[in-house]
């Protein structure tokens, strides 16, 4: 497959797949809970099983969290894959906040280089590739036409029309006052506290956006945050859709031990801490 037939396969996949996440959204969620307690939902289940559905087509391996016992000397073989989160945020999603998403990367030689993230609740998507940028598409009919497959034509053609409906990210390139630092709902630690704290010493005007899921590096890629400090555990499918569409909008994503960039398919998949810095900030 072509670059265009996979980053459209994977946008198309994103909205389908957080489509069917409605549905349980908004009727009795019932809960279950992974060994590590942290919650499993039918809408997990129906997201994994739609994108894998629509993935094996480009022939590309799949990583995602249902799939993490992976053998790492299978894996290590895999030059190219997608790693997925089918339902990013489910804390917030049981609770009905709606900052939960669907996360879709393509990794290459161990460095994200396409992918798609669906925010279902907001019906907005944002999409994009290294080599030529991060959009933000929330115009539903736009949404709507690329869930259908219907009249799309050949997958070029398809990028245009969804670009021509879309922002470029960023949409915000002035200096903020304050400065904004993003960070988990769910998922604070002290070193996050400390990190804020430490800013608020140096800076003096410092803002503090709690937000859910992969949105905390798509409001970097728009702009609108001025940096996204993940001083925390995280697991690959957690990051990768996140570092491309925020490295694509020209921000960076940078270990916080050594500056160095975020590495996939890894043979232990947990990330180590990272901070993600927006363009000019």
């Amino acid at each position: 497959m072509e670059r265009d037939d996979l980053l459209v396969t994977a946008a198309r996949a994103s909205i389908v797949a957080g489509l069917a996440t409605l549905d349980v959204y908004r009727s009795e969620i019932e809960v279950e809970y992974k060994e590590d307690r942290s919650p499993l939902t039918l809408a997990d289940r129906r997201s994994h099983d739609i994108i894998v559905g629509r993935l094996i087509a480009t022939g590309i391996p799949i990583l995602s969290e249902e799939g993490r016992d992976i053998p790492p000397a299978q894996r290590s073989r895999w030059r190219r894959l997608w790693i997925v989160d089918p339902l990013d945020g489910t804390k917030e999603f049981v609770k009905r906040l709606g900052e939960f998403t669907i996360n879709i990367a393509l990794v290459e030689d161990g460095r994200p280089t396409l992918g798609a993230i669906f925010v279902p609740v907001k019906n907005v998507l944002y999409f994009g590739r290294l080599e030529d940028g991060s959009f933000r598409l929330d115009d539903p009919a736009a949404i709507a036409a690329l869930a259908a497959d219907a009249g799309q034509g050949d997958a070029p053609a398809v990028l245009q029309r969804l670009r021509t409906h879309s922002q470029k990210l960023p949409v915000d390139v002035a200096a903020h006052t304050p400065y904004v630092i993003v960070g988990s709902r769910s998922h604070a630690t002290p070193e996050l506290h400390a990190y804020v704290d430490r800013k608020r010493s140096e800076l003096g005007d410092v803002s503090f956006v709690s937000a859910g899921s992969s949105l905390k590096y798509c409001l970097v890629a728009e702009g609108r945050a001025d940096v996204y400090p993940r001083l925390g555990p995280t697991m690959e499918w957690d990051t990768a859709a996140g570092q491309v569409i925020a490295e694509a909008a020209g921000a960076r994503v940078a270990r916080h031990d050594t500056g160095e960039p975020l590495l996939y398919n890894k043979e232990d998949l947990l990330n180590p801490w990272h901070v993600v810095t927006r363009r000019n900030a």
